[in-house]
This record gives structure tokens, C-alpha cells and sequence, in this order.
């Protein structure tokens, strides 16, 4: 029997993992999805205040008012807001990642959660539990689909619709036949093809969006009693037929010891993830030897195939295009240490020694750590010296990752960063924070909403 064939009179993969959504949440897990809410929280207002955010919100000037936020734009529609905020997430590279499935589940899942919470007025513990689940749906399908799927579809838009899906389908207490529609009716509208990554564009910012709003509408309609195709996994002209060539069915169902946010990473530095791994060999090594950036002659990284078709960018033109540069990421790492903001600006862009810096920086696929992705993130760094020495150093997993995790005040100490950077006062962003980690998962949520910008 192939991948892909359907076993006669056996469950569907959707109606498995409407079970597996089905079982209750636990307070670890809604603690660590209270970690992730913050997380986006900075991600997407500072999203909100970018040059993409300010084009989405044009969207915004025909919405009817409504009962849902639009982070620093007001109150909207459920469908208007939640389209907004889905767009913002991801906008500098921030968002959360989880490895194997190569996807970002934060800027899909989040907002949906958020809009539908606030539309129906649940509790917060139901929120976070939206979360818990809409973050398991994304996972699992994500880490289905195979590399063959990652070469050409933006995993986090084509596996994003069934996570949000989840997550409010959780919102409207669906039972396991109707999630199982929902799931369908989500699959169903996968897409998001990666060629936007090639142009400067804002498209990925619309592939979180419609993601989130195709899965919500899925969702609602399956409340509604609209039924769904149960076999749009495996079936034979369903997402894995069609998307991959690779699929793996079983990781799907596969059993795991708790809730997959738990295997979430969140992102220090504002680069595409792909660079992450080089940065952190760098600054290890530069940590380890205490070497001066002007010392360093040449730069080798050796990496996984996809962090070079992804991030192998020599002559970044502009901040999006530097955030998916090796080079420049480790061009600043040398001249100003470890990544912040303003490393990506139209100033250090500018900057002639970074250009000069990029031009000594090399890149080559390591068969050995191209065979470990995407469990493994991984790459080495070698230093060649003004001495004439050679310094080398190499990491498997990324700072944010469960082997190497943030501690929760640096997600809250990112968070707080991002606000500031977007102009929101240190006190309301303390404030908001304070909620999100302290009210009572069975409290009613109004202080939060009243918080959020």
C-alpha cells in the first residue's frame, strides 16, 4: 500500500486528529501557550507599525466596526481584524518556528484565537486552550508533508489553514465530526506558493492571513453543519498526492508525550530562522576565543542545503532581503555583536564596511548537516585569523530551541523590546504583559482586551 492510499473502512487522518484535539489541555500547556501569546503579541504590534502593516491596515478603511481588535487600528469585524493581525506576525522574521515541520504556527494560530476569543466572549483558559490545539493541528500536518513540500509551498500558509482551523473550531466547542469538517473544508483551500520569497513583496504577510481567515471560516461553517472531505490528507487527489512526493501519513497520528507547542521554538534575532544557526556558531566561537571582528580575515559557514536556498544573499538590498542573508547577518554579528533591530535597517544596509564584511563571508551545504534537517537546524563556522590561525566551531540546535529554550523573561524581555520599538510605552506594554501572565485562566478577559493596543 502506498503513502498515500486510503485503507478501506479505517478512520481518516482528520478525524484522528480531531480526537487527538479532542483531549483536554492541561495547565503546563496553557502556560506555555500564555509564552507564545506574548511572544506574537511583540512580534505583531511592532509588525503592526511596519511599512507592511501600514499597507495591510489600508484594508481596514472600509470595515464595519465590530467587537474584535485590530492591534493600534481599533475595533472591527471578526473577519477584518483577524485578517489584519494574522498579517502581522511574521513581518520581521520574529515569529515562532517549530523545526520539523518547518513552519511558523504563531502568526496563523494566535490571531485566530485571539479574534474568535473575543468575538464569543470566552475565557481566557479557553483561549489558551485554542491556542494548545490550533498549534497541535499545524505541527502534526507540517511535519507530514515532507521536504518535498518545502520546496515549493510556504508550509506555514499551507498547513496554517488546518491550525486555525483547530484553534477555532475549539472556540465553537466543536465535537470530533464536525472538526474532522472544518479540518477538511481547511485542506481543502491549501496553498501559498513560495515565489513571493524571490521579489520583494509582501505576500508572505497575505499567506498568514488567508490562512487564518480560511481555517476560521471553516470552522464556522462547520458549525453550521457544513460537512467536509474527511480523506483531504491521504486521499488520492488530496494534500499529500498532490503537494508532496514524500509525505509521511503516520507522523500525522504518531504519538507523542505532551502537546506539541512544547516542541515549538521562539527566535532571539531578527533573521529568518535559516541564518540562526550561523549566528549562533559565530557568536559562540566569538565568545569562546574573545576575537575582535576586525581580526577575522575570511569567513566559511558550512549548512543545510535550505538555509542556503533560503538565506544565501551576498548583496542584501533592502532590511526584508537582509533578514534572509547569512552574509549580512554575520557581517553585523562581527561589527556590533549579537543581532538586534537596527542591524537590519536601511542605515546598516548603507553601512560600506558591511558591504565590504559580506564579501569575506562564504557559504557551502554540508552533506552531514543537510542530512539532519529539519530535526536539526544546524551549522559550523570557521575563522580564518589575521595570525594566520583557524578557528572553528559548530552547533546543532539554535538558541530557542527545546534543547537550548529561551527562559520566559527572555520571551518576556523580547516582547517588552518589540513594543518599545514600535512606540508603545514601557508601562503599557508592562501592563499587558502582566495580564497575559498572570490573570486567572478562569477570569473574565476584559482587562485583556482592554490592554491590547
Amino acid at each position: 500500500m502506498s503513502k498515500t492510499s486510503i485503507a478501506p473502512s479505517a478512520p481518516s487522518l482528520t478525524a484522528q486528529l480531531a480526537a487527538l484535539l479532542a483531549r483536554p489541555v492541561g495547565g503546563a500547556a496553557r502556560a506555555r501557550a500564555r509564552l507564545h501569546l506574548a511572544d506574537w503579541l511583540g512580534c505583531a504590534v511592532l509588525g503592526a507599525a511596519s511599512p507592511a502593516g501600514a499597507a495591510m491596515a489600508a484594508a481596514l478603511a472600509g470595515a464595519s466596526p465590530g467587537p474584535c481588535r485590530a492591534l493600534g487600528r481599533g475595533d472591527f469585524t471578526l473577519d477584518a481584524a483577524l485578517r489584519f493581525n494574522a498579517a502581522l506576525g511574521n513581518v520581521l522574521e520574529m515569529d515562532d518556528v517549530h523545526r520539523s515541520s518547518i513552519l511558523h504556527p504563531g502568526p496563523v494560530v494566535v490571531p485566530t484565537a485571539l479574534a474568535l476569543a473575543q468575538q464569543r466572549g470566552a475565557r481566557l483558559g479557553e483561549l489558551l486552550d485554542a491556542i494548545v490545539r490550533g498549534y497541535e493541528a499545524t505541527i502534526r500536518i507540517g511535519r507530514a508533508v515532507g521536504l518535498s513540500h518545502y520546496r515549493y509551498w510556504h508550509n506555514t500558509a499551507s498547513c496554517g489553514g488546518f491550525g486555525a482551523a483547530a484553534a477555532a473550531g475549539s472556540l465553537y466547542s466543536l465535537d470530533r465530526a464536525r472538526m474532522t469538517d472544518a479540518l477538511g473544508n481547511a485542506g481543502s483551500r491549501s496553498g501559498g506558493l513560495w515565489q513571493m520569497r524571490h521579489e520583494d513583496v509582501m505576500t508572505k504577510q497575505w499567506h498568514t492571513a488567508d490562512a487564518a481567515a480560511s481555517g476560521a471560516a471553516a470552522a464556522l461553517l462547520a458549525s453550521c453543519g457544513v460537512t467536509g472531505p474527511a480523506f483531504i490528507l491521504e486521499g488520492p487527489q488530496g494534500l499529500f498526492a498532490a503537494m508532496s512526493d514524500d509525505a509521511d501519513p503516520a507522523l500525522v497520528t504518531r504519538p507523542e508525550v505532551d502537546w506539541l507547542i512544547f516542541d515549538t521554538s521562539f527566535k532571539p534575532w531578527p533573521a529568518c530562522r535559516h541564518a540562526h544557526p550561523a549566528i549562533d556558531a559565530l557568536l559562540g566561537l566569538m565568545a569562546q576565543e574573545e576575537i575582535a571582528g576586525p581580526a577575522v580575515v575570511r569567513v566559511t559557514v558550512d549548512t543545510y542545503e535550505d538555509a542556503l536556498r533560503f538565506c544565501d544573499r551576498p548583496a542584501p538590498a533592502t532590511p526584508a532581503q537582509a533578514r534572509f542573508s547569512i552574509q549580512h547577518a554575520l557581517a553585523a554579528v562581527l561589527r556590533h555583536g549579537a543581532p538586534r533591530l537596527e542591524h537590519y535597517a536601511e542605515a546598516a544596509l548603507d553601512d560600506p564596511a558591511l558591504a565590504a564584511r559580506r564579501a569575506t563571508i562564504g557559504l557551502r551545504a554540508d552533506p552531514a548537516i543537510s542530512a539532519c534537517f529539519p530535526q536539526a537546524y544546524g551549522a559550523r563556522v570557521e575563522l580564518l585569523l589575521d595570525d594566520g590561525r583557524t578557528l572553528r566551531h559548530e552547533v546543532r540546535d539554535t538558541l530557542g530551541d527545546p534543547a537550548r529554550p529561551l527562559a520566559p523573561a527572555q520571551v518576556h524581555d523580547k516582547a517588552t523590546t518589540l513594543m518599545a520599538a514600535a512606540g508603545i510605552a514601557s508601562a503599557g506594554a508592562q501592563r499587558l504583559l502582566d495580564i497575559v501572565f498572570t490573570l486567572p485562566d478562569d477570569a473574565d478577559p476584559a482587562p485583556f482586551w482592554a490592554a491590547l493596543p
